[in-house]
């Protein structure tokens, strides 16, 4: 569903990604891994089309998109999600989804795309989607971390994407948020969806990846099933220190 061939990004004199060549297929949870510093949200957000690759090629569902901007991938089925929150705190969890909705509007994949299509019914779809039912009342502001992290996805998911990318979805959130929240990703990923997940949470990423890639040094370092990447002596070394 999306490809990255040999790509690389460099900012002056820095080299921070090189030569990394990834995919992800539909209905797969490819987990996105590395020390501080790897590369990952780099990598994220020249999939997504926020950054340009110095080198490279981006392919979405087989059409080239390397040139494409952030826009044109969402309006081809590209969604995401991002590290820090981007939620309007002084409107309700609902009329934030409603936002969403009107803006997957744009979308020729979107189910919603119709006149008056961000109805109540279609917000409460994707607020139950996340396990967020009867709290489209509730101000962004008042809501946990955890339901702020499960109210990002609920807009993530209003174009119903073909692609979707999460840059760390449980950053800052309790240990008894997480396991709410990889339920919910792993029945988007069952849905067919290709999601990518940059995450350091390490047991949410091999209970949940089919495949894991390392980043190192902005290198693809290794890629394959989260039991071989766990036993794999190059990963163990670049995670020294860090339990995997």
């Amino acid at each position: 569903m999306i490809t990255a061939e040999a790509v690389g990004w460099r900012v002056g004199g820095a080299q921070i990604l090189e030569d990394v060549s990834l995919s992800v297929g539909a209905g797969e949870l490819l987990g996105i891994i590395g020390p501080n510093g790897a590369g990952k949200s780099s990598f994220v957000n020249i999939l997504s089309g926020v950054t340009r690759p110095t080198s490279g090629r981006i392919t979405l569902q087989d059409k080239e998109v390397t040139r494409a901007s952030a826009t044109r991938r969402a309006r081809m089925g590209l969604s995401r999600s991002f590290q820090t929150s981007a939620l309007f705190d002084g409107l309700t969890a609902g009329e934030n989804v409603r936002l969403a909705v009107q803006a997957a509007g744009a979308s020729a994949l979107s189910p919603f795309r119709a006149p008056g299509s961000a109805s109540s019914g279609a917000v409460e779809s994707l607020l139950a989607r996340v396990r967020m039912p009867g709290r489209a009342g509730t101000l962004a502001r008042d809501l946990s971390h955890g339901d702020r992290r499960k109210l990002e996805l609920a807009m993530a998911l209003a174009s119903e994407p073909a692609v979707l990318l999460l840059d760390e979805p449980m950053a800052g959130v309790s240990a008894e948020d997480v396991d709410g929240l990889a339920e919910i990703i792993s029945e988007v990923r069952d849905s067919g969806v290709a999601v990518a997940m940059v995450e350091h949470h390490m047991h949410v990423v091999l209970g949940l990846a089919d495949r894991v890639a390392v980043l190192h040094h902005g290198q693809l370092l290794a890629v394959g099933p989260p039991s071989e990447m766990t036993a794999d002596d190059r990963v163990q070394q670049a995670y020294l220190g860090e339990a995997l």
